[in-house]
């Protein structure tokens, strides 16, 4: 570790004392299934985020997106999620396949609340799910399938705080490099940025649709 520290909380009874005792309508908030509201957000959401860990703990966060309602609702205990082509490392795969425990967490642009939804994962390449699925005709190799244990929506607060629909920097795209000088750094490589710049533009021309 970097850095040190000497306040460390490490017990739930310390955390409690500071954070307290939430409420009850929060504890209730949760749900076993999809039911017709957390239906109706998944349909409008056109971006999600999947949170799995690997057998040690290691985690890994994927974000997913595509046209509003990609992921399907096959029932109130299962939903399916297509993949679609991307840089090939899979590491929401690799961890399912140690712990198939995920969590996903539905947005919908403009709506600050979130649904957020837990369970158990399998990877499948059933076709009759897979041509569901489809996108421009495009069928995906494989889908993530979500057996649901827990659904509940997630307040507002962090959305308000960040102002995350309502605020935009218009300078931000001089502030933040590029995807092409990052990865140069980050991999250390002698690529010229311009060429990667093409690579990347490449990628997406052939992969989006």
């Amino acid at each position: 570790m970097s850095q040190q520290f000497e306040e460390v909380i490490q017990s739930k009874k310390q955390l409690r004392e500071i954070l307290g005792i939430p409420s009850e309508v929060v504890l209730k908030k949760t749900i076993n299934k999809i039911d017709k509201h957390c239906k109706q957000f998944i349909a409008h959401s056109p971006f999600i985020v999947v949170g799995t860990a690997d057998a040690a703990g290691n985690v890994d966060v994927s974000p997913k997106g595509d046209p509003a309602g990609f992921v399907q609702v096959l029932d109130e205990k299962t939903l399916a999620i297509p993949d679609r082509l991307g840089n090939k490392i899979g590491a929401s795969f690799d961890n399912i396949l140690e712990n198939p425990k995920v969590s996903v967490i539905f947005f919908i642009p403009g709506i600050r609340e979130t649904l957020r939804v837990g369970g158990t994962a399998q990877i499948v390449t059933d076709k009759f799910i897979r041509e569901r699925l489809a996108h421009n005709g495009k069928v995906p190799n494989l889908a993530l399938i979500v057996h649901v244990e827990e659904a509940f929506m997630h307040c507002a607060k962090c959305f308000i705080r960040s102002k995350i629909w309502t605020s935009q920097d218009p300078d931000i795209k001089e502030k933040i490099p590029s995807l092409a000088t990052i990865l140069k750094d980050h991999a250390a490589l002698d690529t010229p940025v311009d060429v990667l710049n093409k690579y990347l533009k490449d990628s997406d021309e052939k992969e989006l649709y």
